[in-house]
Parts: C-alpha cells; structure tokens; sequence
C-alpha cells in the first residue's frame, strides 16, 4: 500500500503527498570507477552532551565514523573535517583534529579507502591575525598536525587571508610557501561567498576570472604538488574554463552542487584527459551517496545514458538543499541522514538544524522521494510525522 502524508506548502496550506515508494538504486559489486569522487561527510552531534550547544561540539563518535565507513563502502571517498561538517560553523579546531584522526584510523581497516582533510586557519582568533606571516603560521600548525597522522592536506580557503590580503601577491606567497612544504600533492579549495561571505575577493580580486588567473599561476608555479582544485562557485562556465587550463595531471575536483552530473560526464574537451571532465569532492554525495556510487559505476562501463537516468532525478533535490542561504545546506545533508536512518535524531552541531524552514524541509523531502532517496520510506515518514508534529502538525 501507498504511504501518504501531509505536508505543508510553500503558502502555508497543508496537502497530502503519497510517496513513490522507489528505494535507492543499488550500486553494482566490484565496479571501479574512472572518476576520483569524495564525499565531504557530516558530523553526527551528540544530542546528550550537557554542552552549551550553540558554544561548544560534541560528537557522537561511533556514529560519525559508521557513516564514513558507509560511503568507503559504496567506493566514495571522505572529505574529511570540511564546511560539510560545519568547519568554521560550529566545529572548532581541536575537535576538526581528533575527527581526521579517527577517520584515518577507521580507514586503515578499509582497503583502498581514500581520505583527505582540511587544513585552514579557523584556529586563529580573527581579530588577532594582522598580517600574512600570521596567515602561513596558522596554516603551518594545522598542516604540521595533519600530515603527522599521515594525512593528505585539501587547503582550505581562509577567512584570515581574505581579512588581511593586500593585492593576488599575498595568495601567491601564503600558498607558495604551504605547497612547497607538503609532503604530498595536495588538493586546494576555492570556495565561494554564497558558501562563507567572508570569503568574498579570493585570491585577491572581485573579478572571479582575475582571481581564476592567480589560483592558475600559483597552480602552474607547483604542478608537482597540487593534485588537484575543487571550486565551488555554482557556475558550471567558470568551471569548466578554469579545467582547460589546469596542467597536466592537475584534476578539477568539481564543487558545483547544481551542475555535477554534467561536469562530472565531461565534454572531452582538451588536449589532457583531465580537460575534458571533472572528477568530484561533493558535500551532496554525503546526502546522495546510493545514487551517486551507482551512477558512477555506471559511467565507468560507459552507460551514459545510465549514468545521466540516476544522477539526473537528484539535481533538483541539491539545488534545494543548496538554495540561498547557500551556506545553511548543511542542514539539508543531516535532515536526510536521518531520514534514512543514518542517525537516531535530527540535533546539529551549533543548534544549526533551525537554520531552515519546515516549509523548506517538507519540500526536501517530497524531493528526495521524487529521486528514489529515501531508503526506507516507512521510517522516513514516521520520522517526518515526528517533527511535523514537534512544528505543531497533527
């Protein structure tokens, strides 16, 4: 029998919906993709902690590592300690560390599993940092710290930086001088304002082409130690331009929670394989992560068409997850966590579940049905019933 629920609507009227009933498509066994794709992953708060919540973390560990182990076993890689995980929005940096820990342990147990974690600055105290020496010295310590548990860095966009920079020449020094000392090639990220506006004029400039011509030249300047950059702009034109002309063997980590199913299939497009698509470092794999090692495999064997059949239903689910405030989708990426029961409860790190509407999320999850998302629909409607009811509807 059809499960139905009501739900509210953007105008504030309530309305049944009945849901498919359609489960995730299940990834093949044993298909390697011929895409790298990781899954910036969430944290899993711990709802019990006598913690002011909007002050101070505390995880649910056993929970937050189960998930990681879930998306190492459907073959996606974890972004680790990431803005997915409410870096800079909740999650400081002592406890950002002891995640990368515990997620390269847990990691050893898995073959193949890939790991990379963020490296920033979110430690320093803004108002303290002054100038650009104290930008390299707080990436320093947090690279120090990483690579010490064997960890490969993904450079993270600063907050400090974009305080303190002058002109493009402070980027080209603040990252020359990290990119020579890493141990092993690293992945920079260029996050966007509609993600953090304090990010706004990275790398120097307002002009996304300007700064796009100083992340190339810094990228040109150590080829041998960039790995790759993930942008997330939400623009899949400067996306694509800016792969053009990556060196060779440097990959475009897509970042584009609107665009991904087209970047990521390519256009073939360019001298070097990685012109011509892009591989991916998703905060929405973490919401997606059936569909996407599914779609994966199948582009792997060549089935485009397969590929573009799965992926396809969950851009709308994403672009809602992410609409602006863009910065708030992480409340999207746990509401569907627990949906799918993946967590026992819908509590974020900083009290961040609040950030969106019930009207916002009743939309969420008619989407995620819409997608074949919701892998099991009883207990996805018995958890939604739960806080419509906690919203006043009966």
């Amino acid at each position: 029998m059809a499960l139905t629920i009501t739900l509210p609507r953007a105008d504030g009227q309530l309305a049944p919906y009945t849901l498919t009933g359609q489960t995730p498509v299940q990834p093949k066994k044993g298909v390697t993709f011929n895409r790298i794709a990781y899954s910036a992953a969430h944290v899993v708060a711990n709802p019990r902690a006598a913690i002011n919540p909007w002050l101070e973390a505390s995880l649910d560990w056993d929970a937050t590592i189960a998930y990681r182990q879930r998306l190492w076993s459907l073959g996606l890689g974890v972004a680790e300690a990431m803005d997915t995980a409410q870096r800079g929005m909740g999650l400081d940096w002592p406890t950002s560390l002891d995640l990368i820990r515990r997620s390269l342990d847990a990691a050893r147990d898995v073959p193949g599993a890939l790991v990379a974690s963020g490296c920033g600055t979110d430690h320093l105290a803004i108002d303290d940092v002054k100038s650009v020496d104290d930008v390299i010295r707080g990436y320093e310590e947090q690279m120090a710290a990483i690579e010490k548990l064997g960890g490969k860095l993904i450079v993270m966009a600063s907050r400090a930086l974009a305080r303190v920079a002058k002109s493009p020449a402070d980027y080209e020094r603040v990252y020359g001088r990290i990119l020579s000392q890493a141990k092993q090639p690293v992945i920079l990220h260029w996050l966007g304002e509609m993600f953090d506006p304090a990010l706004a004029g990275y790398w120097g400039s307002a002009s996304v082409d300007a700064a796009m011509d100083t992340a190339l030249g810094v990228i040109a300047a150590h080829p041998s130690k960039v790995d790759g950059i993930k942008i997330s702009l939400l623009d899949k034109d400067k996306e694509i331009a800016m792969r053009r002309r990556l060196p060779a063997g440097v990959r475009m980590y897509t970042g584009d929670d609107f665009n991904y199913a087209e970047l990521i299939a390519g256009d073939g497009f360019g001298q070097e394989p990685t012109h011509g698509r892009s591989d991916a470092l998703l905060g929405i794999f973490d919401a997606i992560a059936p569909a996407a090692s599914a779609a994966l495999g199948e582009l792997a064997q060549g089935n485009l068409e397969r590929f573009h059949a799965i992926l396809g239903p969950t851009v709308p689910l994403s672009r809602h997850i992410f609409q602006a405030p863009t910065r708030f989708y992480k409340t999207g990426v746990v509401f569907m966590a627990w949906l799918n029961g993946h967590q026992t409860h819908f509590t974020m790190v900083g009290g961040q579940q609040s950030t969106r509407s019930l009207v916002h999320l009743a939309e969420l999850f008619r989407l995620a049905d819409a997608a074949h998302l919701l892998e099991q629909p009883e207990l996805a409607v018995k958890r939604m019933k739960a806080l419509l009811a906690l919203h006043g509807v009966e």
